[in-house]
């Protein structure tokens, strides 16, 4: 069949063709952020997930939503190593300049200008990789005490007041935010706590691995009335053929019952799986309908593919100690594991091997879903370190 034409898109945070199965949250986003448009109490949502399930495209998908409300909206990915005033700073001046042009609201948020620049002066002490422009000097005594709690709150305040004279919300859109620590995780909590508080319309819609959960019960004990945990797994069966159906109907492409069903049953219903299998199994096929054998030989090439990206980047940053522990998870099966069967596959103790659990929780590679239990972030991964690690060399 014609590759030109193929509907699938895998790909970091690339929307599918067809978003299937999502319908409830994202209506309950919008519900939410309307919510706190108007002022009404409304918690800040932050949807859990492991690697695959899509998470990225949501965060995107509800971000154009809320644009197309008329809510201001910033976008964010905290990646490891930077600071959550490194990355607010400059979205926040973006999004307050596009205030200050409102009739209305424009005092107000000149004043969150001069707000953001009192900020960003004390803080870039601490935090050097604030990097933003100043449009107004500072206001003495606003957001400028050099201490991110009290200068955060009092930022958001300032950004709410604007946002409320000009009738709308601003809506906060950030990714990957286990990597966040938790000290600024908990600056951000007190800061939506307060603007809940008033009334004021500034809310946060993110995203993180499963552990961003226990990382903001850690940082502030009231994070769980705060937020809303969505948690966001890998799609039902029916919403997972569909996922596929449909875009190739789409394209005057028919796919067999037992085919959906195969793809279904290799990807267990993972997003960027599905549209990786989708793809492959597009190409593999030479005509319509795609047969259960265009899908087998879809699932060699499927994985090839896979192996060299989606699993190989994340390989790639690992030390040697690292591969072992996760090899030896692999050993195991999909998991979760109790940590001392992991211990006994290395032949160490447990309490040896915790800097390196640790590390691999700091990289986002494992979670702990219960005390004790060690599970990878990254659907099917055991079976990829069997493939790239075989036989007991790994043991020595």
């Amino acid at each position: 069949m014609d590759p030109v034409t193929n509907p699938f898109a895998p790909g970091a945070g690339a929307p599918p063709p067809e978003l299937a199965g999502r319908d409830e949250l994202l209506a309950a986003v919008r519900v939410a952020l309307a919510r706190v448009r108007a002022g009404r109490p409304t918690k800040s949502i932050l949807m859990v997930g492991l690697r695959g399930v899509g998470k990225t495209v949501l965060l995107d998908r509800m971000r154009d939503d809320a644009e197309g409300d008329g809510i201001h909206t910033l976008r964010m990915e905290a990646p490891e190593g930077r600071s959550l005033p490194g990355l607010l700073a400059p979205t926040l001046r973006v999004a307050l300049l596009r205030l200050s042009r409102h009739a209305k609201a424009g005092a107000l948020a000149k004043r969150s200008l001069r707000a953001l620049a009192g900020f960003a002066s004390a803080l870039k002490v601490k935090y050097k990789d604030i990097e933003v422009g100043f449009d107004y000097d500072p206001e003495p005594g606003l957001a400028d005490n050099g201490d991110l709690e009290h200068d955060l709150q009092a930022l958001l305040e300032t950004v709410g007041e604007a946002a409320k004279k000009a009738g709308t919300a601003v809506a906060m859109f950030i990714d990957e935010l286990q990597y966040v620590p938790e000290e600024e995780l908990a600056a951000l909590i007190t800061a939506l706590h307060r603007v809940a508080q008033r009334s004021l319309p500034v809310v946060l819609v993110g995203a993180g691995l499963p552990q961003l959960r226990g990382r903001m019960g850690r940082a502030k004990s009231y994070a769980e009335r705060l937020f809303d945990f969505p948690e966001i797994g890998p799609l039902p069966p029916a919403a997972a053929k569909r996922a596929i159906e449909r875009p190739a109907r789409e394209q005057g492409v028919a796919v067999s019952a037992q085919a959906l069903d195969r793809i279904v049953k290799r990807t267990m219903g993972y997003p960027y799986f599905l549209q990786e299998w989708g793809k492959h199994a597009w190409d593999a096929a030479e005509k319509s309908p795609i047969t259960p054998a265009d899908v087998e030989r879809a699932s060699r090439t499927a994985i090839a593919a896979l192996d060299e990206s989606f699993f190989r980047v994340r390989f790639d940053r690992l030390t040697p100690t690292e591969r072992r522990y996760l090899r030896a998870m692999a050993e195991l099966g999909p998991g979760p594991h109790r940590s001392g069967d992991i211990a006994d596959q290395l032949g160490r103790k447990v309490t040896s091997l915790g800097p390196t659990r640790n590390t691999l929780i700091s990289k986002g590679m494992i979670w702990s879903p219960n005390h004790g239990d060690t599970a990878f972030t990254v659907p099917l991964f055991d079976e990829f370190m069997r493939r790239i690690m075989p036989g007991d060399d790994w043991r020595e």
